[in-house]
């Protein structure tokens, strides 16, 4: 004879199971972890195994929140930290060289150079994934030229550069030559290589003659 079960066995039977929530906490150093990994050996040689020896995460943890290496890049690229120009407190210096050159910071060099480096490392993919290329165009080349632009504008405002001066194709001069720089050429940037690119291609573009000395400390430079 088969014995009914009780009110409180029905109950214990019938209850949902709850799953653990997600800790998202450790999402950060995991998308930190990724890029760190993906700048020294590509996307094609980043493993999972990698990034989370790196961050110090289990394995599970990360296949729980990114099912794929491409969507853990992707997350990480669109995550990258973009607070180094502030679009409110841009140098005014006066005049265009003395705001680009003010622009030409200690660690604005090096974040753009790790910035290169995961470049380098996402270019077998973004081939592959338009929706990579961009992520990574709005996340390492858009802040830069963003803030050029609105330099190039207040040029434009004050009369020192000509209303016609094709903003859009100046404000991507500098991160361009970068990335053709370190990923072609294979040589860092540092703040000659910039200052001469000011000097020697973005001034001349906007009409604007060369200065008389075009070395750190030349005529209209404006250090911070």
């Amino acid at each position: 004879m088969t014995r009914d079960a009780s009110p409180l066995e029905e109950t214990v039977e019938e209850a949902p199971k709850l799953g653990r929530k997600r800790d998202h906490t450790r999402d950060p150093d995991i998308l930190d972890a990724a890029l760190e990994v993906l700048a020294e050996t590509g996307y094609d040689g980043m493993t999972m195994e990698m990034v989370a020896a790196r961050a110090k995460a289990g394995k599970a943890t990360l296949y729980r929140r990114w099912p794929s290496k491409g969507e853990l890049v992707i997350d990480a690229v669109a995550c990258m930290k973009r607070g180094d120009f502030d679009r409110d407190h841009l140098p005014d210096t006066g005049t265009l060289r003395g705001d680009l050159v003010a622009m030409i910071k200690p660690h604005a060099i090096e974040d753009g150079a790790r910035k290169m480096r995961i470049m380098a490392g996402l270019m077998s993919m973004i081939s592959r994934n338009p929706e990579l290329a961009e992520v990574a165009r709005a996340a390492i080349v858009e802040p830069r030229a963003s803030a050029n632009r609105i330099l190039l504008q207040r040029a434009i405002d004050r009369g020192e550069i000509s209303e016609h001066s094709d903003i859009d194709s100046l404000a991507m001069l500098s991160q361009s030559m970068a990335i053709y720089r370190v990923l072609v050429l294979q040589k860092p940037v540092n703040r000659d290589f910039f200052i001469q690119l000011i000097d020697g291609v973005v001034l001349p573009a906007v009409g604007l003659g060369r200065p008389l000395a075009t070395v750190d400390g030349g005529a209209g430079a404006t250090d911070t």
